[in-house]
């Protein structure tokens, strides 16, 4: 097989403001065959973009060369397609339009009748000739992103540049989307190269996986071959000794990248003996029934409903919903996108009103917000003209105001360094990246020392490789003050990793609990062992199962 694209010593920087120079790209080095498949993992900040974005001839190097079939790349041209992570469509264009205006641009060779021809051909081929004429305000998210694939596509390039097209998409999106990436390499016979943070996604999909180094002056530090045979499954390659194998060589690989660049600071401190004050004491025959804590069915949740009005009726969109939780106990809620996941989770913190059943916490009825029910979102919300310190210092002067000033610093410096964040206390929240923001969102959770804490696809913004590192975080701090914890996530492994039982809920509407499985795994969890556990394994098949099973509605009813 040939070389048709070779990246020899390529080097990018840039100058700040302030003067201060930037090392983007240190040195990469990287052959690519024709008709092959590369996804090219890293870290946030790596400069993947910036890669992709030199390949395309959208950003010129420093130094090194770029060569297309031994051709030094001076600018973009039609042999090479780019799909961003933003798809970037025309609202006013219909699908048909927006992949005619690549193809007016490259092929004015051709005859009208062939340059439709190729639009339909295109837009067909990623599943959507049946939307040729909807405009993007009429499409899902996965659908605008088929039609961006398609407009790259319709170039005909010879190598089609993904830079993250699928990261801002929810799973199951995602998943179809990786299937049909997959058939549009298996009929076009292209080369491709893929910029992702999702291991799964580049061992499904990828020929051969370059792993970049972190900044600054990122370098590719290793490529693995992925000799799995084609096609892939997730479901089956999840059994295969093979995929497991590569799976823990290239997490264990990024995990060493991670610990050598890592400077958190240990942190044996203790916390203040200081109790927090209740803001809304239950009646004195409650605290009297409730006296020494509750241990079993520390939190209800009987017979939930939510129903939402609509111009065609009431909308059910959860049902029946029953689940009874220990105290320290930590549960994951997993299922598809709109199946009701999120709800559940704002019902039990008192910020949407229940249409039916109940939700008791410690022996008392939620139907308020609190800092009782601490909640972790997927933005994490923060005041950007204040620090970390002062973020998380909000809460803590309403739940201790009984403390002293100096305990309640002692708190909020506690947690701050639990989650890594020891040298930006003083950061404002405007300054920092998405990943030290959600560490605030978490130490500010923590803080203030809830019975309940909700945490609703707490990582589901951030990078593969980030979400790994606030995982194990979490994983510490919870290991450390063992709250209970209710959990919503798309992500398989997170689910098992952190959780006590996986709740796995069916499609909405009218969503309800599928199956719970119940994680036997010993704690404290370390993400490296578990990879080498069978155990493990049977438990992530189990889920991912029952996920498939609810890919396109509920066909059978879950045991």
């Amino acid at each position: 097989m040939t070389t048709i694209l070779s990246l020899k010593g390529v080097t990018k920087s840039y100058t700040g403001k302030t003067g201060g120079v930037t090392n983007v790209l240190g040195g990469i080095v990287l052959d690519v065959r024709e008709g092959e498949f590369i996804a090219i993992l890293g870290f946030s900040g790596a400069g993947k973009t910036k890669l992709m974005s030199a390949i395309a001839g959208l950003v010129e190097p420093d130094a090194g060369e770029i060569l297309l079939k031994d051709e030094a790349i001076t600018g973009p041209g039609k042999d090479r397609g780019l799909v961003f992570q933003s798809y970037s469509l025309f609202p006013w264009l219909t699908v048909a339009q927006n992949v005619s205006l690549a193809v007016e641009a490259v092929h004015q060779d051709r005859t009208a009748a062939e340059r439709k021809a190729l639009v339909r051909q295109k837009v067909e081929l990623v599943g959507l000739g049946h939307a040729m004429d909807r405009k993007p305000a009429q499409l899902s998210g996965g659908m605008r992103q088929r039609v961006a694939v398609a407009r790259a596509l319709a170039m005909e390039p010879e190598i089609l540049l993904l830079d993250e097209p699928l990261s801002a998409l929810d799973a199951l999106t995602r998943a179809k989307l990786q299937d049909e990436i997959e058939r549009i390499r298996g009929e076009e016979k292209r080369t491709i190269l893929l910029v992702t943070n999702d291991v799964d996604e580049a061992l499904l999909l990828a020929d051969r996986v370059a792993v970049m180094t972190p900044a600054p002056a990122a370098r590719i530090g290793r490529i693995f071959e992925i000799d799995l045979p084609r096609p892939r499954d997730r479901e089956a390659v999840n059994d295969q000794p093979a995929y497991q194998a590569l799976r823990t060589e290239i997490v264990n690989y990024l995990g060493s990248l991670v610990e050598q660049g890592e400077k958190r600071a240990a942190a044996d401190e203790l916390l203040p003996n200081v109790t927090p004050l209740d803001l809304a004491p239950p009646p004195k025959a409650y605290r009297d029934a409730a006296r020494g804590g509750t241990e079993q069915r520390f939190l209800e949740i009987y017979k939930l409903h939510k129903v939402y009005p609509t111009p065609k009726g009431p909308l059910t969109v959860v049902e029946d919903f029953n689940l009874m939780m220990n105290k320290g106990e930590f549960v994951s809620l997993i299922g598809h996108s709109g199946c009701g996941k999120s709800t559940v989770l704002t019902m039990a913190a008192g910020l949407n009103a229940i249409s039916k059943g109940a939700i008791v916490l410690d022996n008392r009825e939620v139907d308020i917000a609190g800092p009782d029910k601490a909640v972790v979102f997927q933005s994490p919300s923060l005041m950007p003209w204040l620090t970390a310190r002062q973020n998380v210092s909000l809460g803590v002067e309403r739940v201790y105001p009984h403390a002293t000033r100096a305990e309640r610093c002692e708190i909020v410096d506690y947690y701050l360094d639990r989650v890594g964040l020891a040298d930006s206390m003083d950061k404002p929240a405007a300054e920092m990246s998405n990943g030290m923001r959600q560490r605030v969102g978490i130490a500010r959770a923590f803080a203030l020392s809830p019975r309940l804490l909700l945490l609703d696809e707490p990582f589901g913004m951030l990078d593969s490789l980030t979400r790994w590192d606030l995982q194990d975080v979490l994983v510490e701090v919870w290991n450390r003050t063992k709250v209970t914890a209710l959990m919503v996530t798309h992500d398989v492994d997170e689910a098992i990793l952190l959780a006590d039982r996986v709740v796995m809920m069916t499609n909405g509407p009218n969503a309800t609990i599928g199956k719970i499985l119940n994680v036997d795994l010993p704690r404290p969890r370390d993400r490296k062992a578990l990879l080498k556990d069978p155990q493990f394994y049977a438990y992530r098949q189990e889920v991912l199962h029952f996920l498939a099973e609810y890919d396109h509605g509920p066909t059978t009813k879950a045991a």
